[in-house]
């Protein structure tokens, strides 16, 4: 093959190569594009671990047995409950943050309790006692609804734990994995439990997702 014709060659080759590069790219960028998914339904990338459907409804199961146990909603004081995440445990096989189950379970709670319940904070108590100090010092005003003796005591405290189940087919790649929510709510003063809530998800899958 004469100079001139390997290097025509060469160029050719050169040319179609980044055009399939190009077109492969497209393809794959396009494959790729970003979509808007409700939040209620199984996502497109899922395995068989606690997804954000779960939660939703996990929630909205927890707010129905709540409401319906007297001890909880119909005192004739309201109580004053912690919920979040500082006493439920996660031993099971899958890594959750563990804010995003107490957040989604206080956010229905406290809506559909309509003041049934009061909700304390203790994850922003230093935030609380720091203006309280500033009120006492003189160094800003009382506010609107005036000053206390103490911030609000708990009468009860949400706990629980994450635990899980698993089993794999090594001939199938099949797996499947048992997952139990078990939640309480612990009287702090007396450490009775007054209510308990188990929720389970079993869900099986050729391939498993990595969850974060």
């Amino acid at each position: 093959m004469s100079r001139s014709r390997f290097a025509v060659y060469s160029a050719l080759l050169s040319v179609a190569l980044i055009v399939s590069d190009a077109s492969a790219f497209a393809k794959k960028d396009r494959s790729h594009q970003a979509v808007d998914l409700d939040p209620d339904q199984r996502g497109i990338v899922s395995g068989v671990g606690i997804e954000g459907q779960d939660l939703g409804r996990m929630a909205d199961q927890m707010v129905r047995d709540l409401l319906a146990n007297p001890e909880v909603s119909n005192r004739a004081t309201p109580p004053r409950i912690i919920l979040d995440s500082s006493d439920l445990r996660n031993q099971s096989s899958q890594r959750i943050d563990k804010d995003i189950i107490t957040d989604e379970l206080r956010g229905k709670l406290m809506n559909a309790a309509r003041g049934k319940m009061r909700f304390v904070s203790r994850e922003f108590i230093a935030a609380v006692e720091q203006e309280r100090a500033l009120k006492r010092e003189g160094v800003v005003d009382s506010g609107t609804t005036g000053l206390t003796r103490a911030t609000a005591g708990a009468d009860y405290k949400l706990v629980g734990k994450i635990t899980s189940l698993d089993s794999r087919n090594n001939d199938t790649g099949m797996q499947e994995r048992l997952t139990v929510i078990s939640l309480e709510m612990l009287d702090l003063e007396y450490g009775t439990l007054v209510w308990n809530g188990t929720y389970k998800i079993r869900r099986a899958g050729a391939d498993d997702v990595v969850y974060r």
